[in-house]
């Protein structure tokens, strides 16, 4: 039966869940978007988003000179960037919502075997890039700038400009944050069918060289900081194998499965 064939009863019902869907990828960004807002607001109240700025900070300033400061060289930078501080952290805290709101999407499309694979994936994911940024603050951060001022000579005063830093730092946590999903990206691989468990054991050397190149390129040239991402990298590798083959094993597609 031609398209035109079909009675305006017959595309208003095709219509319908359509737009039902609109309406629901709606509703569940707008309460993505209240959960980021909701905490944008109580960071801004306390601890403020200068606060927010200075714990940033704090792991370069410990390594600055005595009385060396961080500087601002544009006009507006010391309102811009805390702010900007303080949208990326009301983010990453809301993160929980904003997934769940995703997966609440999702998940009525999905098989059950489906669901027992998606719903650990965004949980591991999200574990796994806060463990990324931890790492990278609290041991990478120290390790560099102390490095790096070891090496300053005494004639030069520090003084770094609060957006460059911000630029580094983001670009940091995107950094340790993305290699810390290794293993997400092993059992997503394994269990679309388009690499196997025996291939990622036999890639594990060739994986071990791609992931110092890859820190030698992302991170700043120092040894400390490059063995700080490669080692966790070749690590996790080997964790995301184990996961491989539990993923495989637990979340296959029963015969003939039509519930949803």
């Amino acid at each position: 039966m031609s398209d035109s064939s079909k009675s305006p009863d017959d595309l208003e019902g095709a219509e319908q869940p359509f737009i039902t869907h609109l309406i629901e990828l709606r509703d569940r960004l707008v309460k993505a978007l209240v959960a980021v807002g909701v905490v944008f607001v109580a960071l801004a109240l306390y601890p403020g988003p200068a606060g927010l700025y200075d714990w940033l900070a704090a792991p370069l300033v410990a390594h600055l000179p005595k009385g060396g400061t961080l500087i601002a060289t544009n006009p507006i930078s010391p309102f811009m960037v805390p702010i900007k501080v303080t949208m990326l952290a009301a983010f990453m805290l809301a993160l929980p919502v904003v997934l769940y709101q995703i997966w609440a999407f999702i998940a009525p499309g999905l098989y059950n075997h489906e669901k027992k694979l998606v719903m650990p994936l965004i949980v591991s994911s999200t574990l796994l890039f806060f463990a990324g940024v931890a790492f990278c603050y609290f041991f990478v951060f120290g390790k560099v700038f102390a490095f790096i001022q070891t090496f300053a000579p005494k004639s030069i005063t520090a003084a770094p400009d609060i957006e460059a830093y911000l630029s580094f730092v983001l670009n940091m946590f995107l950094a340790f944050g993305a290699a810390f999903e290794v293993p997400v990206v092993l059992v997503i691989l394994a269990r679309m069918g388009l690499v196997s468990v025996e291939k990622f054991r036999e890639f594990r050397s060739y994986f071990i060289v791609i992931a110092f190149v890859i820190a030698a390129v992302i991170t700043p040239p120092d040894v400390v900081s490059q063995l700080s991402l490669a080692i966790p990298m070749c690590l996790l590798y080997e964790l995301g194998i184990w996961a491989a083959v539990l993923f495989v094993k637990h979340t296959q597609a029963p015969d003939n499965e039509t519930a949803r």
